[in-house]
């Protein structure tokens, strides 16, 4: 991700305010936030005037081009906080800021129905949150993994269903939703083998490769692709509240900001169940 170095990374930061500036009266001192991707725009263009921030041009995304919360202090525009529940642990709430922000957002975006199916491809850092949603909010979820020693823990998460790909997806009966968190665009196409008629996936991982879908299935099947990333703040507000009920938990490993290095690492090569939260 381009931006100015050296910079404080860390995207997804939570803390307790202790300054605020003299201008500020929707926080105060104590009050217990946390950030999203988005700390400023500009206000001015299409983009902000619609309220769809997340397209605007200048827009300046925590540990980008503002600085991150990897840090014993960060400073945040007051607007781009957000109060955490009071049953909620900064260790907890720290992977909704993102994680769980990012997954919900799109399962909401996807306009889910009464009685239809959500499938979650990949089993990781937003995967894991993926299927508690889905579950949470009432859906028959599947999950599509390919490492059979995931499966106890998919099921306690609460997954109705596990299939390893797109093919046995199908003879599953099919999803009318993927939330795909994949990082691999090959099991992306894979996975859309399972897609039901009017079937929508969502598309919030990343990968080099192009993305190349049959143009007769999107004819015939009518299905939708859907770009989707933190789609409005009061997504975030449910995400939380999700947390707070006790219906979804985030999965993680704590360490202290010192080693911060050795959490990077783990990270990287994937050791990591699921997500890397460093505490004071």
């Amino acid at each position: 991700i381009p931006g100015q170095f050296p910079r404080i990374l860390g995207h997804e930061p939570v803390g307790e305010i202790v300054a605020v500036a003299p201008d500020v009266t929707t926080r105060k001192l104590g009050d217990r936030v946390g950030s999203a991707w988005i700390q400023s725009t500009c206000g001015r263009c299409e983009w902000c005037q619609r309220g769809r921030r997340m397209f605007c041009p200048y827009l300046k995304g925590t540990g980008g081009d503002a600085q991150g919360g990897h840090a014993e202090y960060m400073p945040m525009n007051a607007d781009a906080t957000y109060l955490i529940p009071d049953k909620v642990s900064y260790e907890q709430a720290a992977p909704i800021f993102c994680a769980g922000y990012t997954v919900y957002s799109g399962l909401r975006w996807a306009d889910p129905q009464p009685h239809e199916r959500v499938a979650v491809l990949g089993i990781g850092g937003l995967g894991h949150l993926a299927v508690q949603y889905a579950k949470a909010a009432g859906f028959e979820t599947i999950a599509i993994s390919h490492s059979p020693d995931k499966d106890k823990m998919i099921r306690e998460l609460g997954a109705d269903e596990i299939v390893r790909d797109g093919k046995s997806l199908s003879a599953a009966g099919g999803a009318d939703i993927i939330l795909s968190t994949s990082n691999s665009t090959k099991s992306m196409m894979d996975s859309m083998q399972g897609l039901r008629p009017d079937g929508r996936f969502v598309v919030m991982g990343a990968d080099a490769e192009p993305l190349s879908i049959s143009l007769i299935e999107l004819l015939f099947k009518r299905i939708k692709i859907i770009g989707s990333q933190q789609n409005g703040p009061e997504y975030l507000y449910e995400a939380l509240d999700y947390v707070a009920r006790g219906k979804v938990k985030s999965i993680i490993e704590t360490y202290q900001l010192a080693d911060a290095s050795k959490a990077y690492e783990r990270v990287a090569e994937g050791k990591t169940r699921f997500r890397a939260v460093l505490t004071m």
